[in-house]
């Protein structure tokens, strides 16, 4: 049985307490909270729960497992604590600001031999691992471009631009379904504030296979979407989170082109056949990326979404935010 502390009961920090609390595998000892409106909540929902104010005090406990559900820029000194005291740690996407602090974060877990896990939680979703599977059993053929879009009205942050907020999401579903990293990287974006935080940005990823992953993230669209289209040169998918049952459409189409250089010609041959909307299994995502977690640690097997994954969305947001400042510069992974 795992012993685990979560620290942070703030939103999300109320989902991760309510799905660790129903794991068998482990035990929620703790959840460490100086807001007191926040641990009154949790203490009225979980009673047997120990509420602390002091992380150190945690770090002293024999709690084997923390679970970090703080802002971004607590991240890194939280985590980096919680290893050199020995303990397994989950954070919040991102794992960190910086691609330095992520990577000391991946060599400090390696060289004590702990679990180091990010929580992107699309991952577990019945939708993308169904993607998974397809694309790994090649039923798309080459991807050869994946179009995403991901946005809504608010909510505006104060320390990360809308990539930092709402792109890890789709980064670490192209890079889990694809599991291939990018050769470069371009970023565009605009800020509408004062602060100079960019509200609306576009990312495109290049890869080495004639392939394109184009990111749109926006907190200031009057709808919501998610959406996700990934072409395949014997298939296609759309991937709609907003739909409640059917996420997913596979469309047999696809489309072929001939040329001819000395005439300088070429013909393009389009194919379109039937929609399938396959079956998706219900779980709560969130739960499995717990389960996922504490298996890591009590089995020593590598979560689907591990460190290094989380290592990855953190360089490319970086340099993302370099492109934009740079005018759109195209930047070498």
């Amino acid at each position: 049985m795992i012993r685990v502390s979560i620290v942070g009961y703030g939103y999300w920090g109320g989902n991760l307490v309510r799905n660790f609390n129903y794991l068998s595998t482990c035990e929620l000892i703790s959840v460490c909270e100086q807001n007191e409106e926040n641990a009154k909540k949790c203490t009225a929902l979980y009673p047997q729960i120990k509420i602390e104010k002091d992380f150190e005090t945690v770090l002293a406990s024999d709690v084997e497992a923390v679970v970090i559900a703080t802002p971004v820029n607590t991240h890194f000194f939280l985590a980096k604590k919680a290893l050199l005291a020995n303990k397994h740690v989950l954070v919040e996407k991102p794992m960190t600001d910086s691609f330095a602090q992520a990577k000391e974060l991946v060599e400090l877990a390696k060289s004590k031999g702990l679990s180091l896990m990010v929580d992107h939680t699309f991952l577990y979703t019945g939708a993308v691992r169904y993607l998974k599977e397809r694309v790994d059993n090649n039923d798309f053929g080459d991807i050869t471009y994946i179009d995403s879009t991901r946005i809504n009205l608010g909510l505006f942050q104060h320390d990360v631009n809308v990539l930092w907020d709402l792109a890890p999401h789709d980064i670490s579903i192209c890079r889990y379904i694809l599991n291939e990293r990018p050769t470069s990287i371009q970023a565009t974006g605009l800020s509408h504030t004062d602060n100079d935080i960019e509200n609306i940005a576009f990312l495109t990823l290049k890869y080495g296979n004639e392939r394109i992953v184009h990111f749109n993230c926006s907190w200031v669209s009057p709808v919501k979407i998610r959406q996700m289209l990934i072409g395949g040169n014997k298939k296609m998918a759309v991937y709609n989170d907003m739909e409640p049952t059917e996420k997913i459409k596979i469309y047999d189409t696809s489309f072929e082109v001939r040329s001819d250089k000395e005439k300088n010609e070429f013909n393009a041959d389009y194919r379109v056949g039937d929609i399938y909307v396959p079956k998706i299994p219900i779980t709560e995502a969130l739960f499995m990326m717990a389960k996922d977690f504490i298996n890591s640690i009590a089995h020593g097997t590598e979560p689907d979404s591990n460190a290094q994954l989380g290592l990855e969305v953190v360089e490319i947001l970086e340099k993302a935010q370099i492109s934009i400042k740079n005018k759109g510069e195209e930047i070498s992974m």
